[in-house]
């Protein structure tokens, strides 16, 4: 209950398409950095190029409430619409913030409560693709 529905972007994949050609990297370290400032555990960036064609980057988190999970989604799409112009093609799980997923298109955001993300276990599930921690001093390396 209140889980993205994976199966439902398979249909809509064709029209999908970003707004700007921001490189998703720089999405992908915009997003990061707010998570960050929002206090987000357990960052890591995965690097989907070389495993699956729905995205190349995903970037996975925790927040420890809902309240917090809001406030990380929230950040998320500010700052990635004030710095780029891009706003998320599809957000899902956000009414209920147990797993939110944001997804940029090419750039994926999946926000987890503790038990969900340990439930999913992304990183596991892709373990084949390269993944990257990401630690508390991140904002101030990429906020310049």
């Amino acid at each position: 209950m209140g889980e993205p529905d994976m199966s439902s972007g398979v249909s809509k994949a064709r029209d999908k398409r970003r707004t700007t050609q921001t490189a998703v990297r720089a999405l992908a370290d915009e997003a990061i950095a707010a998570a960050v400032e929002k206090k987000a555990q357990g960052i890591v960036l995965i690097d989907m190029r070389e495993v699956s064609g729905m995205a190349d980057y995903f970037v996975v988190c925790t927040g420890d409430s809902d309240v917090q999970i809001k406030a990380i989604v929230e950040a998320v799409e500010t700052r990635v619409r004030d710095r780029f112009r891009e706003r998320p093609w599809h957000v899902e799980g956000a009414d209920h913030r147990q797993w939110v997923l944001m997804d940029y298109v090419d750039l994926v955001v999946h926000i987890f409560t503790p038990e969900r993300r340990s439930f999913y276990d992304l990183e596991r599930l892709w373990g084949d693709a390269p993944c990257e921690s990401i630690d508390s001093t991140f904002a101030r390396i990429s906020a310049g």
